[in-house]
């Protein structure tokens, strides 16, 4: 991830996909170790800022400049003293001098134990006298929120002018837990004949929180069972999955999904037009849209056209559609607590960068919808910018265009009667919170052009 700018969560799942494959040990064994590695690796990310100020204060030189090898190997040392009780400081220790060993980093090995021992020193300290501050009194809020929750400075700030301190807080120690797994149930998928497997398949399953058709799952991995061998469920967000269902497709319609991958939403979309109907699934990146084939193969969705495109150009198709989802690349910040690098990747800066994309894939969206037509416009970002401000600068060029709600597109899927209005603001954009909602942070707005 280091060296690449690769996601944690599609590397492990890769790489633990693959020791599963080779692995001749018992299968509890390798879940406890697939397991410790999820978690040794998620959480060294997630407290990454904390970890290097712990660390520091043991070094001569910042964490930070070290070699990768080292670096990696301190914070790893570093979490689990601080954070897993079930770990010994001895054995988290011994480790991470061994990993410097092996990775050709010897000579840094007295380096590792030296500092990593005056931390755990440190660390019993704090255990016995849990009350101590951590930073002095007079630092900024921003600032000292930003260290003790692990985030950088400036995105705590904008949080804290956009949400205030009692959500802010609540986003910061959101983005630091582990989120819960949920599934989707593909079409033909009997929700409560999928929970009874997964329960005897040694899961702790529970009915999702918004959607009938969803569950979210403990003590496993999803992917590895006959149902979703079979295509009968999927691993999807609940946000996401709502985010779908927003474009109200209708059977035998024209559906243009034109940021696709990794295809979630349009297996949606597909079952939605049905067999008569026709989904168009345009991505610039033709690897993703390979990797996607694949998916909607597992799920029977074979009648989608996969298209490679950069949807910020104009686009080719001489037919308009009857529907048109734009599922916007975005900073991603409503799932900080999924993909916890994407914190320490982005800037302040890039936000410009996203909301100047996200226009021209608004705007060539609503130049490919017929009159009637519908678009669906979403980011899993928190962030105005790439959301109110997107649909502000393309509108006020656009008269033809107008946002309506699309509260009576979900609320059929919906488990509890009125939970749209937990799910819609006054302005009739779609909004999840992750501590609030129990979902990743999405934003999406429906649009009709007369």
């Amino acid at each position: 991830m280091e060296q690449e700018d690769a996601y944690a969560a599609d590397l492990l799942y890769a790489r633990l996909g693959e020791e599963r494959a080779g692995a001749t040990a018992a299968r509890g064994t390798r879940d406890r170790d697939a397991a410790l590695a999820t978690e040794l690796t998620l959480g060294t990310l997630r407290w990454q800022r904390l970890l290097d100020f712990l660390l520091d204060k043991h070094s001569k030189k910042p964490v930070r400049d070290m070699d990768v090898e080292v670096r990696l190997a301190l914070r790893l040392g570093m979490y689990q003293l601080r954070f897993l009780t079930r770990v010994p400081a001895r054995a988290a220790v011994d480790e991470s001098v061994e990993l410097v060993k092996k990775y050709g980093k010897r000579s840094a090995a007295g380096l590792v134990n030296a500092v990593l021992r005056r931390a755990a020193s440190d660390e019993a300290r704090r255990k016995s006298c849990p009350e101590a501050p951590l930073l002095p009194a007079d630092v900024p809020t921003a600032e000292g929120w930003g260290m003790e929750w692990s985030h950088p400075t400036w995105m705590v700030e904008r949080w804290l002018e956009q949400f205030g301190e009692a959500r802010s807080r609540a986003l910061l120690k959101a983005n630091n837990q582990a989120p819960q797994v949920c599934l989707r149930m593909n079409e033909g998928a009997d929700v409560e004949e999928i929970a009874a497997e997964l329960r005897k398949g040694g899961m702790k399953v529970e009915a999702g929180r918004w959607l009938r058709a969803a569950l979210t799952v403990r003590g496993g991995n999803p992917a590895e069972t006959e149902a979703y061998r079979r295509g009968e469920i999927s691993i999807q967000d609940e946000a996401s999955q709502m985010v779908g269902w927003l474009l109200g497709a209708r059977k035998g319609e024209r559906v243009l999904d034109l940021c696709a991958a990794p295809g979630g939403k349009t297996t949606t979309l597909a079952r939605q037009v049905g067999a008569t109907g026709r989904v168009v699934a345009a991505d610039r990146h033709r690897q993703r849209l390979s990797v996607m084939r694949e998916h909607l193969h597992r799920v029977g969705a074979e009648r989608v056209e996969l298209v490679a495109l950069d949807g910020t150009e104009p686009l080719p198709f001489r037919r308009a559609f009857d529907r048109v989802l734009v599922d916007a690349p975005c900073s991603g910040t409503g799932t900080l607590a999924r993909n916890p690098e994407i914190r320490w990747r982005l800037k302040s800066e890039d936000l410009r960068d996203f909301h100047d994309r996200q226009v021209k894939l608004l705007w060539n969206a609503l130049e490919q919808l017929k009159p009637g037509g519908r678009v669906v416009y979403s980011t899993c970002s928190l962030e105005a910018e790439e959301n109110e401000h997107v649909l502000e600068e393309v509108l006020k060029r656009r008269p033809e265009a107008r946002c309506v709600s699309g509260a009576a597109e979900l609320s059929p899927h919906l488990r509890a009667a009125g939970a749209e209005e937990q799910l819609f603001d006054r302005n009739g954009y779609f909004r999840t919170f992750p501590l609030e909602h129990g979902t990743d942070g999405f934003f999406a707005a429906v649009l009709e052009r007369d």
